[in-house]
Formats: C-alpha cells, structure tokens, sequence
C-alpha cells in the first residue's frame, strides 16, 4: 500500500512561497546599486580641510578656600559660650568663642594695683631726692646719699614701666577671652563644646574659609603636558600667553557655574607620588554658591588646534577595533559606497555650535566624510546616494559636490 503525498496547509504553502521570494531577491541589486533590490541610502558628505579650531581642555577639579584660618583659642581657657551659627558666613572680627573671663579680670586687677603701687614708690622717690639734693649742695649730708635717692627714683620710674606693660599684658589676655574670626568667610563646626578646656595656641576651635574668590585646583599629567608641548613646537597648537586660560567650572549637575576665572598658579615641579602637575584656578563667588571641598570638571578655552582636521562628533563611530568614520568611496564599476576608515580623535572642539572631533590621523585633507545618514548604511562598503548638504558643516569645510541622481547616473 504505497504512502499518500503530505498536504500542506494554505498558510504553510504562503509562507513557503514568501521565504522563496526572499532567497531568490537576496543577492540582487537594485538597478542604482542597492542590496538585497532596495535603492541605495541617502547620505551627506562634508569636504575635510585643515582649519583652525578652538580647544577646550577639562580636568577634574576640587573647590578650596582662598584662604583657610584655623581659629585657636589664644589664652588657656573654659569654653563658656558658643556665639556663631556653624555653618554660616562670619566677618572678620566677629566673636565666635567666649572663654571663662573670670581669672583674667582678676589679673588685670593685680596689674592695675601693681601699678598704683610703682606710682606711689615713684612719688615718694621723687619727693626724697628733692629733699636730699639741697642738703648735699649745702655739704650738710653726704653727696652718696643724695645719689641713692635719685637712683631710688630712677628704679621707681621703671618700675612704673614694668607695671604699665603687665596691665598691657593682663588687659589683652582678657580680649583674648573673646575668640574672634581672623578673615570673612564662612564657619565650619565647632570642634569643642561649651565646657571644655581650650589650651593657648593649641586647641582648635573651628576653621573659617574664604570662598569668595573660590580657589579651583586641579592636575595635568605628566603625559598630557609633554603632548601638548610637543604639539606647540611642531606649530599645530597655540596657548594663551602666561596661562591666560578662560577657566569655566561644570557643576556635578552638568550645569555651568556663571562665573568663570583664570589661572593665578601653576606648579614647574612634577608631583612624584601622582606624575602630574598641580594648578589652581580663581573665580568670583560672591553669592557663596561654590563651597570648599566640591568636586567639579575644568574647562580651560583659549587654545587653538592649527591645520587641523575635524569631522562633527555624530560622524565618529564606534567599532571592535576603536572608532572609525565613513567616507564615500567608489567600487570597481565607479559608484559611491561608504568606505569605513579607522581614525584616531584627539581633543574636542565646538564649531559653529557643532561639537567635533579632531582627527590626530586616519583622514587626509579632501575626504570626504558622510556625516548623516550613517543608521541606514547596512554593511561596510555598501552602495551610497550622496545628496548635496544644506551648508558646510564646518568653517574651511566646503560642501562635497554632490553625486549624479541615481537614475541619471544608470543611464
């Protein structure tokens, strides 16, 4: 009994037929030059020519106050009073600490009597050498008495002197009970509580930082500094003069501080633990908007790329072997294809409000680079239509000429 041929179903013969129509279109062109018998992608080119470009350099940076003053307690002394907000902005003289007074008016006391006493001593000096001194001349006592008494009067008058810098002394002890801000700036936590024993010059008390200007510090490594000279003598970069820099701060937001500085220090000596060189920025705060310790990114504009080559940032893709660009190329038969080109980027650079890549090689002046239309190129080297673009992309950057139409170019 010989077996009956399978039947298949109505929608398994359709989907039969469409995998059929499928394999037998893999492989065609389309009469312009597209795979698999669709028209070739669109694209736009720009013409690559050296230029000038602006370049900013970022670092990561620290805030720091211009200035930092540890605030310590100048007499030894109890903590009786806490007179600041901590955490807020202080003038330089306001009290921020009062200590136990107490022994120190006691003191000043003591100097003022010692005082008193020196005077009296001195009185009653003066008033014996003035009753000697005729006697003397008159033969009537020895002249070593009379010079004993107007030495007795001499000691008096130092003494007063002695007296008079002790109360000095004792009066600015007791100013000292009030701790007072050295600078403007704003008050960190006090590091002693009501109570406590403050010991002279010794124990600290809060620290107070001046954040307006603001102090930015950041590094360049070792590496990057000798690229950059390097790039300087060849003539293919030029630096503001004396580190004239434009110094913007990028906050962890992404925004940017309104305020932007210069460059008011930079460190000739390599840091051997870390290979990079210290420098430190200044920039106005006068609304206390940045605080000591914040982390930010560094922009530095100023520079100029010479000669250089640069292609908008959409255009620079990313592959397995690093990044690479499109340019438009021609096959065997004399049509356009998108050729991929391995490329290395060196610094980033903003033209006409386009962010770009600088090319430190892979390109060669009169390349042209396909800059829109790159998500509809299916596969390296594939066919391309290459329309003309709206405008030049970039300044020195004419439009490439634009290709024969499709259909044109067929004939």
């Amino acid at each position: 009994m010989s077996a009956s041929p399978a039947r298949l179903s109505p929608p398994s013969l359709l989907l039969l037929i469409l995998i059929a129509a499928a394999a037998a279109g893999c492989g065609q062109q389309h009469p312009t030059g597209g795979m698999g018998g669709f028209p070739p992608p669109e694209v736009t080119t720009i013409n690559v020519q050296p230029a000038s470009f602006p370049v900013t350099f970022e670092y990561v940076g620290q805030t720091a106050g211009s200035k930092d003053a540890e605030v310590r307690a100048r007499v030894t002394g109890i903590v009786e009073k806490r007179l600041y907000q901590e955490g807020t902005a202080v003038r330089a003289g306001q009290p921020l600490f009062l200590l136990d007074a107490k022994p120190f008016e006691a003191q000043l006391a003591s100097a003022e009597a010692e005082l008193l006493r020196a005077q009296a001593q001195k009185t009653q000096a003066d008033r014996e050498a003035a009753r000697l001194k005729p006697l003397a001349e008159r033969k009537a006592i020895g002249q070593k008495e009379a010079d004993d008494a107007a030495s007795a009067a001499e000691f008096a008058a130092a003494s007063i002197k002695a007296a008079q810098a002790k109360l000095s002394e004792a009066r600015l002890n007791l100013a000292y009970t009030r701790v007072v801000a050295p600078i403007n700036g704003l008050s960190s936590r006090a590091q002693q509580s009501e109570g406590s024993l403050a010991n002279a010059n010794t124990t600290l008390l809060t620290t107070v930082s001046q954040v307006d200007p603001i102090w930015v510090l950041f590094n360049v490594s070792d590496n990057e500094q000798l690229r950059l000279n390097k790039a300087m003598v060849d003539g293919r970069l030029t630096l503001p003069r004396n580190n004239a820099f434009e110094v913007s701060v990028k906050l962890s937001d992404g925004s940017t501080f309104p305020s932007s500085g210069r460059i008011n220090f930079a460190d000739t000596r390599v840091n051997p633990q870390t290979g990079t060189y210290e420098m430190r920025a200044e920039i106005t705060n006068s609304d206390l908007a940045l605080k000591p310790g914040q982390f930010v990114r560094v922009a530095l504009k100023g520079a100029q790329r010479q000669g250089a080559l640069a292609v908008p940032q959409v255009a620079v893709l990313e592959g397995p072997q690093g990044k690479f660009v499109y340019v438009a190329g021609k096959d065997k038969d004399g049509k356009d294809i998108a050729v991929p080109r391995p490329v290395i980027v060196g610094d980033w650079s903003r033209s006409d409000g386009t962010n770009v890549w600088l090319i430190e090689s892979g390109l060669a002046a009169g390349d042209r680079v396909i800059v829109d239309g790159l998500a509809r190129i299916m596969m390296p080297n594939s066919p391309v239509r290459i329309t003309e673009p709206a405008a030049a992309a970039l300044p020195g950057q004419p439009p490439a000429a634009a290709a024969p139409a499709a259909d044109t170019a067929s004939r």
